[in-house]
């Protein structure tokens, strides 16, 4: 699914692909830049302005940029799971968890979340997926060499996805199709709203509760235009986008998570259940069992900085006159209103509390290995 990375990475390469709510964004005064191979929003009244709305209100985020794919096919189950460290045997019916693929050295290719469908939803596949927007040819490249011939993948090209966050996002969507109030974090369902098939999940990229909707992209504006009729809703670009996973202390691929970068350095063990740490199996699973035992040489920290200026991607960390990381993200945080970043430092400098310094611009700054997040995750996971 990275002031913001987001901002100083995007493309300028032509030609751009267009989302299905092109006119829509355009209709509502967005700015749009390139971003994965889209012409997309970045803002609309501005990146501040909207960061605040929606950890008061509800956003709506245009990501359709994100490739949603299914799979269908006896051993679909085992497949996946050669693929990813994760248990998907286990997975019940409207269920999702969050993932990766690995290669074959254990570097993470993607990030991505996993869902077991129901209710015939997708013409009666099996599994739903989301992978990011930049790597989703090169992900759809991947699994073709490595699945079976019994599995099929389908790359659902035609599909929307929006993404509505916020603290009054339930309130709202649950205004216009009812039955969503009982979803909990994590959880997905079928939904028919106007006689439209809705596949909905609790979850998102913010921190806060809200929902992914994905859409037939015909009907995409349909729903943009009744979410945003609601009080509680205004629509959110990337930018604040971007502002808010980074205070929520998610990583970004591509930035934050790399092929050069294991599971377990980058602190997402969560991902991999006992059964799959237990039996192995998955591609790149040497490195992981390797570092789950001995610890990995770097980790990815969250670090807070003296001051008012922020320490972009890039940026070199200190401790004393020792060089022990590099910055992955960085911005300005307007909940907390200071500087954060995001970064890989040395395991021997990792620990909370560890004085450290940035160089920004030429300048030693301070900074200190914080706990992340750095605002507190908002989600429903109780009725």
């Amino acid at each position: 699914m990275s002031g913001t990375d987001d901002v100083t990475h995007i493309e300028e390469e032509l030609p751009l692909q267009t989302l299905p709510l092109d006119a829509w964004h355009r209709d509502k005064g967005a700015r749009m830049v390139g971003f994965a191979g889209y012409h997309m929003p970045i803002q609309y009244e501005g990146i501040m302005a909207e960061h605040g709305w929606t950890r008061e209100h509800a956003g709506l985020f245009d990501v359709s940029h994100m490739g949603q794919l299914t799979f269908t096919g006896e051993g679909v189950d085992a497949a996946l799971e050669h693929l990813l460290p994760s248990d998907i045997k286990g997975l019940k019916p409207f269920r999702q968890r969050y993932s990766m693929l690995l290669d074959d050295e254990g570097g993470i290719l993607d990030d991505l979340m996993v869902s077991r469908l129901g209710d015939g939803a997708f013409d009666g596949a099996d599994i739903y997926m989301v992978v990011n927007g930049a790597t989703k040819y090169d992900d759809i490249g991947w699994m073709i060499e490595h699945l079976p011939d019994e599995v099929t993948m389908n790359h659902m090209d035609e599909q929307a996805l929006l993404a509505l966050q916020g603290p009054e996002a339930g309130e709202a969507l649950a205004s216009l199709i009812p039955d969503t109030a009982d979803l909990l974090f994590m959880q997905s369902g079928l939904f028919i709203w106007r006689g439209v098939s809705l596949w909905i999940s609790r979850s998102g990229y913010t921190g806060e509760d809200g929902f992914e909707i994905s859409v037939p992209g015909e009907d995409a504006r349909l729903l943009a235009d009744a979410l945003c009729a609601l009080p509680q809703v205004k629509p959110i670009g990337l930018g604040a986008r971007d502002s808010l996973r980074l205070e929520a202390g998610l990583p970004l691929y591509g930035h934050d998570l790399t092929p050069a970068i294991s599971t377990i350095a980058a602190d997402l063990g969560f991902a991999i259940q006992k059964r799959r740490r237990e039996e192995g199996g998955f591609v790149g699973h040497a490195r992981v069992m390797k570092e789950l035992a001995d610890g990995p040489g770097a980790r990815r920290v969250g670090l807070r900085i003296d001051g008012r200026l922020p320490a972009r991607e890039g940026a070199r960390i200190f401790a004393g006159s020792v060089e022990v990381g590099e910055v992955t993200s960085g911005g300005f945080a307007p909940t907390i209103g200071a500087p954060i970043a995001m970064g890989w430092v040395s395991t021997p400098y990792s620990a909370i509390d560890t004085a450290l310094e940035i160089d920004v611009r030429g300048k030693r700054i301070a900074a200190v290995v914080a706990p992340m997040p750095f605002v507190p995750h908002r989600y429903r996971r109780k009725p």
